[in-house]
């Protein structure tokens, strides 16, 4: 991973008590970041990327030991778990101090606190002193950012500074654990997986309950490209884009494997059975697709592995936009090869 110079370092401190943003990366996906103590800073987020209100941030230390400036209270599995995964892809939603701004926590008595492992993202919050509010630095629902250039391209003159760090190395959001209702909770799959989290923790309940708290990418629909996307079984792919081609349509693929007859109007990525390195591709290859004049992209179903969860939720929740458009009837698009 790339380090930052002192200049650009420096440069980025001035712009966050200046009020401005500032995106950098982390291990995970680049984040939009604003000074968590600084209100007028902080919407500056929700103007840039489009974000309701009512949505938190997560905000982002340089340690553990600074956790309790944050927060009120700190379960003792909270200490574990932050001593085992931290600096890392986890956050974890605790009881907020009193001075924790409403801005931040979208009105909620709970706030998400992430220490990051990149070095660039610790370079940033060491020299900066302070919390750093930041969600991902793309359009609110839109397909996070991986590199440098897809939060320009994405948000343009309204980020101050960009700091390069390169390719993140996780490529999906963080693992989000919640404490407010006296159990922990899943709240979000991560690269930290339910297995990891339990060997540290014992008893993990998954998913919100009742009183579902609002976590980041909680949204039924998010993480989603502008083309239509849909998730269906490996054995019709080539029957559904053959359907697509025989109307004179573009068609988008993103597989666990290479096509096994060559297709005309058909953008193909093979995107491999790791689980590792297809999260850390994803959002590159989603970008990649949703630029290639498809008029939807067609996602094979995941293997049924909690290595694969996180990068499960993210595509559920990129169909769950595209369900808007008519599924794809798959008894009219049969018997269209040769």
């Amino acid at each position: 991973m790339v380090r930052a110079t002192q200049t650009e370092i420096q440069a980025a401190v001035e712009a966050l008590r200046a009020g401005d943003l500032v995106a950098f990366p982390t291990e995970t996906v680049y984040g939009l970041g604003a000074n968590a103590s600084n209100p007028v800073a902080v919407r500056k987020i929700f103007t840039a990327k489009g974000r309701p209100a009512e949505h938190p941030l997560i905000v982002h230390l340089d340690s553990i030991r600074y956790l309790h400036r944050w927060v009120s209270e700190i379960p003792g599995v909270a200490v574990n778990l932050a001593a085992r995964f931290w600096p890392g892809p986890m956050t974890l939603v605790l009881k907020k101090a009193p001075h924790v701004l409403p801005v931040v926590t979208g009105g909620q008595e709970t706030v998400a606190i992430r220490v990051p492992g990149h070095p660039m993202a610790q370079q940033l919050l060491t020299a900066f002193g302070g919390g750093i509010a930041a969600p991902s630095a793309n359009r609110y629902g839109h397909v996070s950012p991986t590199r440098a250039e897809h939060v320009r391209d994405e948000l343009g003159d309204a980020v101050r500074i960009v700091l390069d760090g390169g390719e993140c190395q996780i490529g999906v959001e963080s693992t989000i654990l919640s404490f407010a209702d006296g159990n922990v909770r899943l709240l979000r799959p991560g690269s930290i997986t339910l297995s990891q989290i339990r060997s540290v923790a014992g008893d993990v309940l998954v998913g919100a309950d009742e009183n579902a708290l609002r976590v980041p990418g909680s949204s039924t629909s998010h993480y989603a490209p502008d083309t239509p996307l849909e998730i269906v079984q490996g054995d019709v792919l080539e029957t559904l884009a053959g359907g697509f081609n025989a109307r004179g349509e573009r068609v988008a693929v993103l597989a666990l494997r290479l096509p096994l007859k060559t297709l005309k109007l058909t953008t193909w990525i093979n995107a491999g059975r790791r689980p590792q390195q297809y999260a850390h591709d994803l959002y590159a290859h989603l970008r990649t697709l949703d630029k290639a004049g498809c008029v939807k992209i067609l996602v094979q179903e995941l293997p049924e592995d909690e290595r694969w969860d996180a990068v499960r939720d993210r595509l559920q929740k990129a169909a769950a936009k595209g369900l808007a458009t008519t599924p794809i009837d798959l008894a009219s698009s049969a018997g269209v090869l040769p």
